[in-house]
């Protein structure tokens, strides 16, 4: 008979594992034999939690989005005005965590994912819809046009994203500074 509570904890470190597999392949070309192996168990334990690879690869993303929202939700908690509110939004899409390499193989997995796996796709407009939201929210006192200027800084802060996390000289501080510097530009008083 399986102890209590070892479900969490076996999902948690599948999710885990996950994460690290695709890190160190740099896509989702793992198998879930490798996955389960680097979590300390049988794959037959790993399918039985999840179902399969791209339920595990799921799992694993919905884990750093909840990490990103947790970097969110304590920028947004020391913001005092609406716009340190969009300025934390677009620092904490440029947090450290977010360039773990392992962090960084997984959104280039779900965003070339997402062309073909329904489910990917609907979890990446899930993360665009929340930061649009969420910049929106930030902007409307600040922009005569918060729905395009979110969308807007939604996109720059994906293709700086991107640029920076494939790229050997662009940092994530330097992708931080290029987003809040566009951002103060759309905000920035009209005479």
């Amino acid at each position: 008979m399986p102890k209590l509570g070892m479900e969490p904890i076996r999902r948690t470190a599948l999710v885990e594992a996950t994460i690290a597999e695709i890190g160190a392949k740099g896509s989702l070309d793992v198998t879930v034999g490798q996955i389960a192996k680097r979590a300390g168990m049988s794959s037959a334990l790993a399918h039985h939690y999840f179902g399969g690879k791209d339920q595990i690869f799921l799992a694993a993303m919905q884990q750093i989005l909840r990490d990103f929202g947790a970097e969110v939700r304590r920028g947004l908690r020391a913001a005092k005005t609406p716009h340190d509110r969009a300025a934390a939004l677009i620092e904490a899409s440029f947090a450290p965590a977010c360039f773990d390499p392992a962090t960084i193989s997984a959104w280039m997995t779900l965003y070339a994912s997402a062309q073909t796996n329904p489910e990917t796709l609907r979890l990446l407009r899930l993360y665009q819809a929340r930061l649009r939201s969420n910049l929106i929210h930030a902007l409307r006192p600040l922009s005569p046009a918060p729905q395009d200027h979110a969308e807007l800084l939604a996109a720059l802060i994906d293709g700086l994203y991107l640029r920076a996390a494939l790229s050997r000289s662009k940092s994530a501080g330097d992708a931080r500074d290029a987003a809040l510097a566009a951002f103060a530009i759309l905000v920035e008083p009209r005479p």
